[in-house]
Order: structure tokens, then sequence, then C-alpha cells
């Protein structure tokens, strides 16, 4: 009994102390006068400076979901730092609101592109990331922000855009682009329709751009995301296969990059 007492006290101790190396923190920031509020998570058991991820949120803001990812990637040996995009206390209660913020930054690419490079600024800073070891991965609206701040010419090592949206008003812009590209989509998403992934192919080789893209079968958009819903006919929802497999396809991404 004894054994078994003290086999269990050293699992929970172990596990303690693997919670108490992860730290988070809420961090103000601004892009000119717009104050925003995002989210640092990083391993504060770890000695020295380690690969940076930028992770730039769905079209409802920052939610615990992002937060999740920031965290996930932290305990994975990442400094993890995720945007603002729309500003502090800009929170879409309802998906008409949702639709009708992330519209202004849809209209306006050179706003959405700034935001972005506020929040790589901010990871940048941090103290912790390696500034030539740094990637931005982003969801929906997110994943359409980080090929934003790929055209908009950002030094960094890679982005990774999860069922975001492909299509750009200025596609000879991405003959800045200086990062690897990889697309993960869901090969029915009704949002990113054959027409568009077409058009950004022909986008990356006119630009020359070291590019990749998965399509993963029977998924819509929003596929990562729990809070999506199972309903596929509403063109959004989560489907645990594609979830899995665009995450391990970013895994070895990042080795590859961070290499």
């Amino acid at each position: 009994m004894r054994t078994i007492f003290c086999a269990v006290f050293l699992v929970l101790a172990t596990l303690t102390a693997a919670q108490a190396a992860l730290h988070t923190q809420t961090v103000e920031y601004t892009q000119d006068s717009t104050v925003m509020e995002g989210y640092l998570a990083y391993d504060d058991s770890f000695a020295g400076k380690r690969p940076g991820v930028l992770v730039v949120h769905e079209w409802m803001g920052i939610t615990p979901y992002e937060r999740g990812r920031a965290e996930q990637l932290a305990s994975m040996g990442y400094v993890a730092f995720a945007a603002d995009i729309y500003g502090k206390g800009v929170r879409p209660s309802t998906s008409q609101e949702a639709g009708r913020i992330s519209g202004i930054f849809r209209s306006n690419r050179d706003l959405l592109r700034k935001r972005a490079q506020a929040g790589l600024a901010v990871l940048l800073g941090s103290g912790w990331t390696d500034p030539r070891r740094v990637a931005a991965i982003g969801y929906c609206f997110g994943g359409t922000t980080v090929l934003e701040l790929a055209r908009s010419g950002a030094d960094i090592a890679g982005v990774v855009t999860f069922h975001g949206v492909l299509d750009t008003p200025t596609p000879a812009d991405a003959r800045n682009i200086k990062a690897r590209v990889l697309v993960l989509a869901g090969g029915d998403d009704p949002f990113v329709p054959p027409a568009q992934r077409q058009a950004f192919e022909d986008e990356m080789r006119k630009a020359g751009v070291d590019w990749q893209m998965n399509l993963y079968g029977g998924a819509v958009h929003s596929f990562t995301n729990p809070a999506s819903g199972n309903n596929p006919s509403t063109g959004a929802a989560y489907n645990e296969k594609a979830d899995r497999r665009s995450w391990e396809a970013m895994k070895l991404f990042f080795t590859e990059i961070f290499r």
C-alpha cells in the first residue's frame, strides 16, 4: 500500500510541476492608438530562447480555443502569442456581429496586416523568442490574416493556415513572401471552393513561393474547433480526423522550418 501511495504521489507531483512550468499572461499592446489584448504562453522551466509561434484567432476574436492552442504550443516547447486583431474588449457575441467586424479587416487588408505585425512584434519582443525561428498560424479569419502577414513581407520562417480563406485583393504581393507556406483546408469547405484554391495555387507559383496544401476529405469549414458543432451541412463543423491530421502536418512543417 505504501508503495502504491508513493507512486501516486510521484505522479501527482510530476503533473503539478509540469503545470507550474507553463507560464501564461495577458499582454496589452497597441497598434497606432488602438489597444489590443493578447495572450502569451511559454514553458518557464526551459532556459534560453526557443522558436516562437504567433496564433491568430477565428472571427469571434480571442476565445478559450485560441488560448488553449497557445498553451498547447507552449507545452511543445514554443513561445506562443495569441494576437488580438480586433482590439481590447472587441469580442463578438453573435455570428452576425463577427461577420461585421471581420469584414472591416477583410475589406482593409492594410489594416489587417498592421494588426498582425503588431502581434508579431510582441512575440519577437517577449525575451524568450529566437527571432530566426518564428512562424505564424491562424484559424479561419486568422488563416487569412497570417497569409496577409506573409504577403506583407514579414521576415518569418513559415505560416500555416487552418481552414482560412485564401483570396486576396493584391495577389501580386505574393512576391514579397519570405516564409514557407502550409495550407490545411477542408476538401468540402464551401468558403474555400476549388476555384479559390486554384487561384491561390497560381498566385504562389507565379511568385515562386515554397508552398504546400493539404486537403482533408469530408471536412468543411472550421474543422479544428469542437465549438463548430457536428453538422457539416451547415458549412462549418468539427472533424476529429482532420483536426488531428492537420495538427500533425503543422508539427512536421515546424520540424522542417525550425531545423
